[in-house]
């Protein structure tokens, strides 16, 4: 298992570790995939890829003020989301950047230092 360091007074769910599939915040293991929010961590049976579905990760969510932008973490590696997710996410006004789950969960940190108003679906690690 790999741990990862928490600097500061981060407000809400910081990623702290990765377990073989999935994640740590603080003392709490996430085994599968993993919705972030400024507010909350959630457990997530993601889908495949392929049937990812926009609308239902960002009612998981049920963030409010809308976010600037949706951090997805494609599990071991790096792949775009399907063309409909990204479409649904454009008619909500909110960007998408993809990325492998590890790359994603460091990130997550970075701009909730940096107080930025994001929101995270990290594929699992398996």
């Amino acid at each position: 298992m790999v741990e990862l360091r928490r600097d500061g007074d981060i407000e809400g769910p910081v990623v702290t570790g990765f377990t073989n599939s999935g994640y740590k915040i603080g003392g709490e293991r996430f085994d599968q995939g993993l919705l972030l929010s400024p507010q909350t961590a959630l457990s997530w049976d993601a889908p495949s890829i392929d049937k990812l579905d926009f609308g239902e990760i960002f009612a998981q969510l049920d963030l409010s003020p809308k976010p600037e932008f949706l951090l997805f973490g494609s599990g071991t590696r790096m792949q775009q989301p399907p063309a409909l997710f990204r479409r649904a996410a454009e008619k909500m006004d909110v960007g998408v950047e993809a990325m492998d789950s590890r790359a994603a969960a460091r990130t997550w940190g970075v701009l909730r230092a940096e107080e930025r108003w994001v929101v995270a679906a990290l594929m699992p690690l398996a």
